[in-house]
């Protein structure tokens, strides 16, 4: 089993526990708990999910709903040869599901773009719903990712960006108040970092001394040089984000 495998399998592991009996998970759950990438995406998922269901919780029930259920069961055995093929149980639990997906999905597009003001909040916005995905690495991206990597290199001095290049060659390109934002992630010491580079210019308001954020599971850093302005994001606390710079 590889770290894709092991993410589709859990996608529909429940978040109360039901499934942790179950042997469908096990070997999916155990390469998660050693691989820590995939232990913080499945945190992710899971809080997400619980999130999720306590919202679909809140809708209310439409008074009469079980015995209009009910009803058009019986009238489905009566009528069956005369019914027409859409309106099956089958297909009527199916269409429920996909509202159910639906709301599901407008839940997750409305956290997502509602209140996003700042490119902190950008940023720890996509980390958020990302979890596994790390950008798409050209030549220079590939690059910098490992510059980033090295425990030497220290974020703070003024790192070699070419951002034109970045974009043209692959790198992740995000779309924020107009303006292109760049995410390159590395890894250190199996803990992965999401930076998100800007050009100085269209975000001016940003400080340059390094200025912390949290939310969640999830701590952010934002600094700037003369060039380019930048937010690290981790699931690894503020501690680990102070060790780069």
């Amino acid at each position: 089993m590889n770290a894709q495998q092991a993410k589709f399998i859990l996608q529909g592991y429940r978040p109360n526990g039901a499934d942790a009996g179950d042997a469908t998970f096990c070997e999916a759950l155990e390469y998660a708990r050693n691989d820590p990438a995939l232990r913080e995406w499945f945190a992710r998922e899971q809080a997400f999910d619980t999130r999720v269901t306590a919202k679909l919780n809140e809708i209310p029930v439409p008074p009469g709903l079980r015995e209009a259920i009910l009803a058009g069961g019986r009238v489905t055995a009566a009528e069956a040869p005369r019914r027409a093929s859409w309106r099956q149980p089958v297909w009527l639990a199916l269409a429920a599901s996909i509202v159910l997906l639906l709301v599901a999905g407008v839940t997750r597009w409305s956290r997502q773009s509602h209140g996003i003001n700042t490119l902190a909040e950008l940023a720890l916005t996509d980390t958020e719903h990302t979890w596994n995905h790390h950008g798409f690495h050209g030549e220079q991206a590939d690059a910098l990712q490992t510059m980033l990597s090295q425990a030497s290199t220290r974020v703070g001095a003024q790192l070699p960006v070419d951002f034109d290049r970045l974009r043209k060659t692959g790198c992740r390109t995000l779309s924020f108040q107009g303006h292109d934002v760049l995410e390159v992630c590395f890894q250190r010491n199996g803990v992965w970092f999401h930076c998100y580079i800007a050009q100085r210019t269209d975000f001016p308001a940003l400080a340059a001394a390094p200025a912390f954020m949290e939310r969640g599971d999830l701590s952010g850093m934002s600094w700037a040089d003369a060039a380019h302005v930048y937010v690290v994001v981790s699931g690894a606390g503020r501690a680990a984000l102070e060790k780069l710079i």
